[in-house]
C-alpha cells in the first residue's frame, strides 16, 4: 500500500515538474520572440506535454491520433489555422479597421485574422493565460500532425501511402461528398489516424460547419501535409510574438480601458456613489432571474421549477430571450458590450428602477440607498486579476478628483472541474490554492454548503485549486490534490486571481471597504478524474441550468437581504 502511494506521489511530482517546465519554457520563448514548435526550440514544450499526458489530450502519448482532444482544440482555434505555416501572436494592433475579416473560434473569444495563405494572426488581449492556452493547444496539434506524417510518409523523398493519396483526392473535391464517397474517405482517414472506421464516423460531423460539412478530412489532411513538408522540405512551422504584444503584456492596458468605461457609465448615470455589488457570471442568469418572472411568469405558472430558465437557455428560443432583455432594459439595465479588447461584456442593474413585487424577489429588503449590481462576463485565467484590480481602483475624474467605489460585495459564479462527484454538481470553496506556487487565499465565503442542500444536487465544500491551465491537468496530479492533505474539491482558473485583487484592494490599498463580502460558488462542467467526463467529452447541455440559477438566486437573495 505504501509503495502504491509512493508511486502515485512520484507521478504527481513528475506532472507538477512537467507543468513548471512548460510555463518556464513558454515564457522564455515569448521573451525570445519566435520559435519553431517541431524544431529544437520547441522540443522542451513537446517533451513536457508528452511527459504530462493531460487527461483532455487523451492518447497524446500513443501512436494513434487523439480524436476528442483534437476536436476540443480545433473548436478553440480559428478556422483555417491548420493550413498556416506561420502563426503570429499579436496585441490589438488595428486589424479590426482593415479589410481583414475577424475569425472568432467557436469556443474561445479571440479575434484572429488570416493574413495570407500561410499566415494566421491571433490577437492576445486577455493576458498570459491566453498565451499559455494557445501555445499548449498548438503544441498538441503539431504533435498529432507528426503522428499522421509517421503513418503516411513511406520514405524521405516524399512518397506517401495509398490511403493518403485517396484522402488528398477527397479533400480536393470542390463539392460536398456523397455518402458513398464520404464513407470511402472516412475509411482512408481511419487508416491514416490509426483509428477504427466507427470512431472516425462518430466524430466526423462534430467538426463540420455549414460552409464545410467535410471539414474533418480537411483538418486531418492539412495537419499531415504541413508535417510532411517539415520533414521532406525542411519547411518548419513557426510561431512568432509581435513586438507590441511583448511590450504591452502585463501592463493592464485592456483592463484599465475596460474598468474606466464602466466607471464612466456609472458616473454619467449618477450611480457611482451608490452601494455596488459586483458579480462575475454569464450574461443571462442575473437578468433572467430578475426579469423572466414578470415577462413570462403566466406562461410558466404550472410548469416544473426551472423550466422557464431551461427554455431561456435553449438556442431555439431567441424570441423569449429578446422579450426578457427588452424588459430588463426598460427596468434600468444598462448593457455594455465590450469594446476594450478584454472580451468581457458587462451589464449594470439599477435596483431603484426594478419593480421587485413582480419578481421572484418580492420580499426584497432594499436599503434606502438603492444598490447597483455590476455583472461582468467570465474572465480568463490571470485576466481575472487585471480586470478586478482595475475595477476596484478609485475613479479619477477629469478634474483629477478621486471617487472611491462603495463596493459592498464581490460574487464569483463559474464552471469548474470537480474531483469528487459529477457534471452539474455544486462546489463551495473556502480557499483557493494557486497551482505551481506557495500562494493560497483562504476567505470567509458568504455562501455555505447548507444553503444549497435539499435541491437534489450534490454539494461539496473545501479548498479549490486555481490551475495554470485546465488543459494541462492529468489524473495523477489531480488525485494528489484531492487525496492529500490539500483535500481539494475541484479546479478552476480564476479564483486565486480574483481573491488576490480583492485582498489587495481591501486590505492593502484600502481603496474599497476592508470588510467587503465575497461569495464563490461553482458548478461542475467536468470530472477530469473520470474517463469520458473530461471537458473534451462535450458540454453540459441542460444539466448546467439548475445549478447556474440556484447559485445566481442565492447570490441575489443575499444582496437583497433575503434569508
Amino acid at each position: 500500500m505504501k509503495d502504491i502511494k509512493n508511486i502515485s506521489r512520484s507521478r504527481a511530482q513528475e506532472s507538477s515538474a512537467a507543468i513548471e517546465r512548460l510555463y518556464i519554457t513558454m515564457r522564455h520563448l515569448f521573451n525570445r520572440g519566435f520559435y519553431k514548435p517541431m524544431g529544437v526550440s520547441g522540443e522542451t514544450l513537446r517533451e513536457a506535454l508528452l511527459s504530462l499526458r493531460p487527461e483532455i489530450y487523451g492518447s497524446i502519448a500513443e501512436e494513434k491520433v487523439e480524436l476528442n482532444g483534437l476536436l476540443y482544440v480545433i473548436e478553440r482555434l480559428p478556422i483555417g489555422i491548420e493550413e498556416c505555416r506561420y502563426i503570429n501572436l499579436t496585441s490589438d494592433e488595428g486589424y479590426a479597421n482593415s479589410h481583414f475579416k475577424a475569425i472568432v473560434p467557436p469556443k474561445r473569444r479571440r479575434n484572429c485574422y488570416r493574413i495570407d495563405d500561410e499566415q494566421m494572426n491571433v490577437e492576445i488581449t486577455r493576458g498570459r493565460s491566453d498565451i499559455y492556452d494557445i501555445l499548449t493547444h498548438l503544441t498538441f496539434i503539431f504533435i498529432e500532425s507528426h503522428k499522421i506524417k509517421d503513418r503516411v510518409l513511406i520514405d524521405d523523398e516524399g512518397s506517401v501511402s495509398r490511403d493518403w493519396q485517396k484522402l488528398e483526392l477527397a479533400v480536393k473535391q470542390t463539392k460536398k461528398l456523397s455518402l458513398i464517397d464520404r464513407e470511402k474517405a472516412i475509411s482512408h482517414a481511419a487508416n491514416v489516424l490509426g483509428r477504427t472506421f466507427a470512431e472516425v464516423q462518430n466524430i466526423y460531423d462534430d467538426f463540420a460547419t455549414a460552409e464545410a460539412p467535410d471539414r474533418f478530412l480537411h483538418v486531418v489532411y492539412w495537419l499531415g501535409k504541413l508535417a510532411i513538408e517539415e520533414v521532406v522540405d525542411n519547411n518548419k512551422r513557426t510561431i512568432t510574438f509581435s513586438p507590441i504584444l511583448r511590450e504591452r503584456l502585463g501592463h493592464h492596458i485592456y483592463g484599465d480601458i475596460w474598468a474606466n468605461t464602466i466607471k464612466e457609465v456609472l458616473l454619467k448615470n449618477d450611480l457611482i456613489e451608490r452601494p455596488i455589488h459586483i458579480i462575475s457570471a454569464n450574461m443571462h442568469s442575473v437578468m433572467n432571474s430578475l426579469f423572466a418572472e414578470p415577462v413570462l411568469g403566466k406562461k410558466y405558472k404550472n410548469t416544473p421549477e426551472f423550466q422557464i430558465f431551461e427554455d431561456l437557455s435553449s438556442s431555439a428560443n431567441k424570441e423569449l430571450r429578446k422579450k426578457v432583455e427588452d424588459f430588463a432594459l426598460s427596468q434600468g439595465m444598462i448593457s455594455l458590450p465590450d469594446a476594450s479588447g478584454t472580451n468581457i461584456d458587462v451589464q449594470i442593474f439599477d435596483t431603484a428602477k426594478i419593480d421587485f413585487k413582480k419578481t421572484i424577489f418580492a420580499e426584497a429588503k432594499i436599503a434606502k440607498e438603492k444598490p447597483v449590481i455590476i455583472v461582468m462576463d467570465y474572465a480568463f485565467g490571470e485576466q481575472a486579476f487585471e480586470t478586478i484590480d482595475e475595477l476596484l481602483k478609485p475613479y479619477k475624474t477629469e478634474k483629477k478628483n478621486k471617487i472611491f467605489l462603495n463596493v459592498e460585495s464581490v460574487s464569483i459564479m463559474g464552471k469548474a472541474g470537480i474531483l469528487e462527484g459529477g457534471k452539474g454538481d455544486i462546489m463551495i470553496p473556502c480557499a483557493h490554492v494557486n497551482e505551481g506556487t506557495a500562494d493560497n487565499y483562504p476567505f470567509e465565503n458568504e455562501l455555505t454548503k447548507e444553503m444549497f442542500e435539499g435541491n437534489g444536487i450534490p454539494v461539496f465544500a473545501g479548498p479549490m485549486i486555481t490551475v495554470l491551465g485546465t488543459s494541462l491537468q492529468n489524473r495523477d496530479l489531480l488525485k494528489f490534490f484531492h487525496e492529500s492533505t490539500w483535500q481539494a474539491i475541484g479546479l478552476e482558473m480564476e479564483g486565486a486571481y480574483y481573491q488576490k485583487a480583492i485582498q489587495s484592494a481591501s486590505k492593502i490599498r484600502k481603496s474599497i471597504n476592508p470588510d467587503v463580502k465575497v461569495r464563490y460558488a461553482y458548478y461542475a462542467s467536468d470530472n477530469p478524474l473520470e474517463t469520458g467526463s473530461t471537458l473534451a467529452s462535450g458540454g453540459l447541455g441542460t444539466t448546467g441550468v439548475k445549478p447556474t440559477y440556484l447559485i445566481t438566486i442565492k447570490i441575489l437573495e443575499q444582496i437583497f437581504n433575503l434569508k
